[in-house]
C-alpha cells in the first residue's frame, strides 16, 4: 500500500468510498456525493491523498478551509474515509500521517474534526494521530430527521510555530 497525490482521474472511486461513508450514516451530514466540481471548489489543493494498493484506492484524505477569513488561514477541516473493505487496517492511520506532514509543509498549524461519536474507529484514529477532544456540540443538526452531536478535535503542529 502506498500514499499519493488524488489526481482529478481518481475521483470515481473517491466518491464511491465517500458514498460508502454515508451509507454508515454516521461518517457525515452530506446526503449525497456531490459532482467533482462542488467537490473540488469545497477543498483546498494540498493535502489530496488516496491509498492505493496497486491500481486500487482504498481510501482518501483531503483538507478544506475552515473560514476565507485571512486569520484562519492556517488551520484546515480534516475529512478521511476508507473503503468498506478496508477498514481497520491501518489505511487510516497512514493517510492521516501524510496529511499531516503535508499540511506542515503549507504551514498549516491547526487541523481539525467533527465526528460522530457513533464513529467510534475515527475518534480513536484521531486520538492516536495526536488530536485532543476540545468539546462536544449536542444537537448540531439533523440527519434523516435525528438529530447529531458532533465531537470537536483538533491537532496543533509541532513544527509550524503558534507564536
Amino acid at each position: 500500500m502506498e500514499i499519493r497525490t488524488m489526481k482529478n482521474s481518481d475521483w470515481p472511486a473517491v466518491a464511491h468510498i465517500y458514498q460508502q461513508g454515508m451509507d454508515t450514516g454516521f461518517a457525515t451530514f452530506e446526503k449525497e456525493v456531490p459532482s467533482f466540481e462542488v467537490w473540488d471548489a469545497g477543498h483546498l489543493q494540498l493535502g489530496r491523498l488516496v491509498a492505493v494498493n496497486g491500481e486500487t484506492i482504498l481510501g482518501w484524505a483531503a483538507l478544506s478551509p475552515v473560514s476565507s477569513r485571512c486569520v484562519y488561514g492556517g488551520v484546515a477541516e480534516v475529512s478521511v474515509y476508507i473503503g468498506q473493505g478496508s477498514r481497520g487496517q491501518g489505511v487510516g492511520k497512514m493517510l492521516l500521517q501524510q496529511l499531516i506532514v503535508e499540511s506542515e509543509k503549507a504551514g498549516l498549524w491547526t487541523l481539525q474534526s467533527g465526528i460522530f461519536p457513533e464513529n467510534k474507529g475515527s475518534v480513536e484514529l484521531h486520538l492516536k494521530m495526536g488530536f485532543r477532544f476540545i468539546g462536544k456540540r449536542e444537537r448540531v443538526g439533523k440527519l434523516d430527521n435525528v438529530w447529531k452531536d458532533n465531537l470537536l478535535f483538533e491537532r496543533r503542529s509541532t513544527v509550524v510555530g503558534v507564536d
